[in-house]
């Protein structure tokens, strides 16, 4: 068995794997512990009692976190005219059409998040096994393909948070850095919980949220009780 290093006996110290923690005190747990140089990333996993290999089972959202992320987000948009400059204006980073989908194409991928207008997706959708495996492909359930694209560059520079289940059935995301204080980090959490338990497929059976648990990046997790994620 590896030995600990000095500073991840100090990270698991006090951590109980087998407790189930309120959501105030694991917050607390994972700000005292993040003790790296840089501004960790706090993040939430979920366990979901889901199946996402059927698709009735699939579970996948939008999520406008209300003290955002904490992280520069980088935005593409897909769009002419118009919708180009209505774009420019908003604060996207990177905006073309045919020349962004050769740029693509060809490998340059400066951006974290894609926005398309509709009658840009018959171009963007040669882009799918790009962007696709990145979980970057435009989706209007999400919010991505879209007439409103100065709303939807604001919301994606601003904190919204894309959740899709993997296929064991787990959603996560960064819901926050370590240097946000306690409460905001718990409203985040909240925020990106509420989401998912509201995206719950109609084919879910039985107990939709089994397990959750916090950590930051160099971190250990924290079991969090599903019954202290409510605000109430």
């Amino acid at each position: 068995m590896a030995k600990l290093s000095k500073r991840m006996k100090k990270v698991r110290d006090g951590v109980d794997p087998t407790k189930l923690y309120g959501l105030d005190e694991a917050i607390g747990m994972i700000k005292d512990r993040a003790v790296t140089k840089f501004d960790e990333t706090v993040e939430i996993a979920m366990n979901l009692g889901v199946d996402p290999r059927h698709a009735d089972q699939m579970v996948r959202g939008v999520v406008n976190l209300p003290n955002g992320t904490g992280r520069t987000v980088r935005v593409a948009v897909f769009a002419r005219d118009a919708k180009a400059d209505e774009a420019r204006e908003a604060g996207a980073d990177v905006v073309g059409a045919e020349d962004l989908v050769e740029q693509v194409q060809n490998g340059q991928i400066d951006f974290d998040r894609c926005i398309a207008t509709p009658d840009m997706m018959p171009l963007v959708g040669r882009l799918g096994r790009v962007l696709g495996p990145r979980g970057m492909m435009p989706n209007p359930k999400v919010g991505t393909v879209t007439q409103d694209i100065a709303s939807a560059v604001k919301a994606s520079k601003g904190g919204a948070v894309e959740f899709r289940v993997e296929r064991a059935g787990i959603v996560h995301a960064g819901v926050g850095k370590s240097s946000f204080d306690a409460k905001a980090l718990e409203e985040n959490v909240r925020a990106f919980a509420d989401a998912v338990i509201k995206a719950k497929p109609a084919g879910a059976k039985g107990n939709y949220l089994q397990r959750v648990a916090v950590s930051s990046t160099m971190g250990a997790g924290v079991k969090v009780d599903p019954s202290t994620l409510s605000a109430s």
